[in-house]
């Protein structure tokens, strides 16, 4: 990796740069509120930045029906590797077949390696994964950049938007913290309005400190919940709606050295699953929307068998019937039933994902399709789903776009 990587150069190990590599662990049970020293609170720090790479938004997988014609996709990578690309990648997809057409490039942004949309559907978020992080407004009438923001830390790889759309939410993965923006009426961020770091529990095994992976908000809107690899802990927060302050009100440990790295919610909004990376494990876990608390199970299998394999993303059909795991290493996606209304995953299978290294995955608005960017083999491999049997079919080959890390249809 570029310089740029510093002390958080392990969460690209794998296929940023050839040879890189690190794991993440499964989870056990979780803790409530916790008695330890409160996480370190950064006062909310100025500063602009170059343009920054964005974090996907959550997979969206309404039920309508599929619709035919073309849709808008967008493609992050990392600009600062060998053989990266030149910012965010413009193209479109058949929503029928879902064959996707090359359109371009957004430029003048710094490792977009994760993006995500503004609810109505106006501006384009990315973070710049780099040592000085930060995230960038992008508005897509004319894709017209509309300015970056420093997030107060390291190495951003996550960003979500508030369902309210007044608030942009990013995870610093080198620093471990995670960070509060407002957002303009234009779309434009405003200045960092909060940011938290991890301070406590410890790192689990083999982690030199805290690397939030993920931010993002709980269903009914009543928290949000940060996902952090190195202390092995999901932590909820209340967001204060009209300030952007955060107040911790729940933390769940996972076990030791599991390394959670992202988190998904089923459509009823009581049950998650956790994606694993270190252990190639994951876990379902249970949903408190009184009080924000998390209850980790025990690990699960991802059917990948003996090999190395790193756990990245899942995804849950909007009925909630099948839920899709990304597997780095297996290159596959592991196919689970969800049964007991969320309360339970039983395994199916496992269907190769026709690339190398599946970094993301994420359902195109109707469900009818989902996208594997495949990090090492820099392709976006697109596949029909079938959401009553819970199948998926290749579609066509897969598409080439340079280290694809992150794929957003719209």
């Amino acid at each position: 990796m570029s310089s740029a990587n510093g002390g958080w150069s392990r969460r690209r190990f794998v296929g940023v740069l050839a040879g890189a590599g690190s794991g993440i662990a499964g989870c056990a049970k979780s803790s409530g509120a916790s008695p330890e020293s409160a996480p370190a609170r950064t006062p909310a720090s100025p500063g602009t930045t170059s343009p920054g790479a964005a974090s996907p938004s959550r997979a969206r997988t309404p039920s309508a029906p599929a619709s035919t014609g073309p849709r808008p996709l967008y493609l992050g990578t990392y600009t600062s590797v060998e053989g990266g690309g030149d910012g965010i990648g413009l193209a479109s997809y058949d929503a029928g077949s879902g064959r996707i057409t090359g359109a371009g490039t957004i430029t003048g942004l710094t490792n977009p390696s994760y993006l995500a949309v503004h609810p109505d559907g106006r501006t384009l978020y990315a973070v710049a994964e780099r040592d000085a992080g930060a995230v960038t407004a992008v508005r897509l009438s004319d894709r017209k950049v509309l300015g970056s923001r420093s997030t107060g830390g390291a190495g951003p790889c996550h960003l979500s938007v508030h369902p309210g759309g007044r608030w942009l939410l990013s995870a610093n993965y080198g620093s471990g913290s995670v960070a509060v923006h407002p957002i303009g009426s234009s779309g434009a961020l405003g200045e960092l309005r909060d940011s938290v770091t991890h301070s406590s529990p410890a790192p689990g095994p083999g982690q030199e400190g805290p690397h939030a992976h993920q931010f993002l908000t709980s269903p009914d809107g009543g928290h949000v919940l940060a996902v952090d690899l190195g202390t092995d802990t999901v932590y909820s927060y209340r967001l204060n709606e009209r300030t952007g302050t955060l107040t911790e009100v729940s933390r769940a440990r996972a076990r030791a050295g599991a390394g959670p790295r992202h988190l998904t919610f089923h459509p009823g909004g009581r049950y998650a699953y956790l994606a694993n990376e270190v252990d190639n494990t994951v876990a379902v876990c249970a949903y408190d929307r009184r009080t924000g608390r998390v209850s980790i199970g025990g690990p699960q299998s991802t059917g990948t068998g003996s090999g190395t394999n790193y756990p990245a993303q899942f995804l849950v059909t909007a009925n909630g019937a099948y839920a899709y795991l990304a597997n780095r290493g297996d290159n596959s996606l592991t196919r689970y039933a969800v049964e007991a209304d969320g309360a339970r995953l039983r395994l199916l299978d496992t269907v190769p994902v026709h690339g190398d290294f599946p970094r993301q995955i994420a359902f195109s608005p109707d469900g009818g399709l989902l996208f594997a960017a495949n990090q090492r083999s820099g392709t976006v491999s697109v596949f029909h789903v079938d959401t009553s049997s819970g199948d998926l079919r290749l579609a066509g080959e897969p598409f080439a776009s340079p280290v694809a890390v992150c794929a957003l249809p719209l």
